[in-house]
Order: structure tokens, then C-alpha cells, then sequence
């Protein structure tokens, strides 16, 4: 390649750079403009910081408990949020059992989004016999509803967080597939795309340089709104016995295990059903969020 050619394929990359900064820059504007995303992200990050810091903030231990003081009612001495049906403080468990509800509801969308993504792209760039296997054997998975795949898999694999976390890491990949393949197929053929596989680049260093830069921010968004999915599904799984095991606390785990004590102190039972549906709504509107700040032509 002569001197002049390798000169304006770098002009063509500097350009390209600060459009993309530019358009990162007018996202996280439009971000800021939007006050429902800032009070989702705002309430997601103060849970986030209360269950990382849920050692120090918890008043009392999450595993010791009490018969003389079990299904205490809101505003106890001692026990604002009451205690559970084996006198457990609901403050702590609440906090702590946030830890698992989040491990749970994010790291098996991170995973398949890893996952996902690799194979999504591939199928998407590739095209042919390769796009061809990937597509068909992700629409299998989508022949069965997500709860009953997740349910499925987690049965057949054992109750535990490594089981549930594997089962809907399943579940999630081929989502992650379709979305991947789709963006990638809109991307391939442009014309930056084009000229870089005229210049001689390896498909590798397209796919890095050129592809991803491009089709990471839909497939991110889309992740982001899997993450209340995941996390109700997690809380599913946990309640039917699938996930946590006793006496670790988790939310789904502790609605399961306060159902019974719904007509003694309902407002007690409910609080980790009312902890599960505020971080998905938070999640889900949060997703839109970014969602719509990232749609230029919004």
C-alpha cells in the first residue's frame, strides 16, 4: 500500500474516531436530560452501594434468629422492617440477600452476553454455512418459553447458584445471538466496512476495529433490559427450590419462605416481592433510557 493510501486510511480512522466521540457525547446528554433514567439509575445505584456495604449497614447477624421474636411487625424497637418467620432481622437479610439477587440477575446476562455476542457476530459476518448452524440451533432454544426452559434445565441440572446461574445463562445466549446477528448483518455491508476489506484487513480486524465499535451499544442496551428478566427468573427458580438453598437469604428464596406468614404480618411477607419488582422496573426503564438516547434520530 503506497504512502498517500496508508496517509488517508488514517485521516479516514481519525475521522471516524471523533464522530464516535461526538455521538457517545450526545448519549450521555440526552442521559442526562432524562429524569426518569437519572432516578432509576439513582435508586440502582444506592441499592447497589447498600448491598456492597451490607456488612457494615446490617445491624444485626442474617443467619441468627429467634422463635420468641419471630413475625415481628413493621416498626419494631430494634427491627424497623420486622423479622421473618424465624425471628431473623428483615433490615439484614433484605441487604444481604440483595447480594445474591443481583449476582444472579447480572452475572448469567453477562455471560451470555459474552457468549451471545461472539456468536451473534460471527453468524452475522460471516454469513453462509456458518451464519446458517449458529441461527438454526439458536431457533431450537426459542421453540420453548424462557420459564419453562430455565426451569428445565435448572431441574435437570440440581438445585445451587452455579445450576441456576448455568441454566439461565442458557436461556439468555440465544436472545443475545439474534440481536448480535441481526445489528451485525446492518453493519457489514457499509461502506467503512467495504473499505476496509478493500484495504486488506483480515476479517478479525474488521470485526475488532470496525464491527464491534458499532454494534456493541444495541446488544449492550438489550442486555441491560435482560437483567430484570433474569433477575425474575432468578427469584422463580429460588422460590420453586431451583436456586438458593435455605438459610442462605435471597429474595426469591425469602418470599418462598414467608408465603405462610402472608395473613399474619402481610406487609413483612411482601417486602422481598416488593425489593425484586423496584429494581426490575428500575432496569427495565433505565434500558429505555439508554435506548432512546442512543436512537439519533430521536
Amino acid at each position: 500500500m503506497s504512502t498517500a493510501a496508508e496517509a488517508e486510511l488514517a485521516i479516514q480512522a481519525k475521522v471516524a474516531v471523533a464522530k464516535g466521540q461526538g455521538y457517545w457525547a450526545g448519549v450521555f446528554k440526552r442521559v442526562r436530560r432524562d429524569p426518569v433514567t437519572i432516578v432509576c439509575a439513582t435508586i440502582l445505584l444506592v441499592m447497589f452501594l447498600a448491598i456492597l456495604f451490607a456488612p457494615l449497614l446490617a445491624p444485626h447477624d442474617p443467619y441468627q434468629g429467634s422463635m420468641i421474636r419471630r413475625l415481628r411487625g413493621l416498626g419494631t424497637l430494634n427491627y424497623p422492617l420486622g423479622t421473618d418467620e424465624l425471628g431473623r432481622d428483615m433490615v439484614t437479610r433484605l441487604l444481604f440477600g440483595g447480594r445474591l439477587s443481583w449476582f444472579m440477575g447480572i452475572v448469567p446476562v453477562v455471560l451470555a452476553f459474552i457468549i451471545g455476542t461472539t456468536l451473534g457476530v460471527t453468524a452475522g459476518y460471516m454469513g453462509g454455512k456458518v451464519n446458517m448452524a449458529i441461527m438454526r440451533t439458536t431457533d431450537v432454544f426459542y421453540a420453548f418459553p424462557s420459564v419453562l426452559l430455565a426451569v428445565a434445565i435448572s431441574g435437570a441440572l440440581g438445585a445451587g447458584i452455579v445450576n441456576a446461574i448455568l441454566a439461565l445463562t442458557l436461556v439468555f445466549i440465544p436472545q443475545i445471538i439474534r440481536v448480535a446477528e441481526t445489528v451485525t448483518q446492518g453493519v457489514r455491508n457499509l461502506d467503512f466496512v467495504d473499505a476496509a476489506r478493500s484495504s486488506g484487513a483480515s476479517g478479525f480486524t474488521i470485526v475488532r476495529v470496525h464491527v464491534l465499535g458499532n454494534v456493541l451499544g444495541p446488544i449492550f442496551v438489550y442486555a441491560t433490559n435482560l437483567i430484570s428478566v433474569c433477575m425474575i427468573l432468578a427469584s422463580g427458580l429460588s422460590f420453586l427450590g431451583l436456586g438458593t438453598k435455605p438459610p442462605e437469604p435471597e429474595w426469591g428464596l425469602m418470599l418462598n419462605t414467608l408465603r405462610t406468614a402472608i395473613y399474619v404480618q402481610p406487609w413483612v411477607a411482601v417486602l422481598p416481592g416488593a425489593c425484586i419488582f423496584i429494581t426490575s422496573i428500575c432496569f427495565n426503564l433505565l434500558s429505555d433510557g439508554l435506548r432512546q438516547a442512543m436512537d439519533v434520530k430521536g
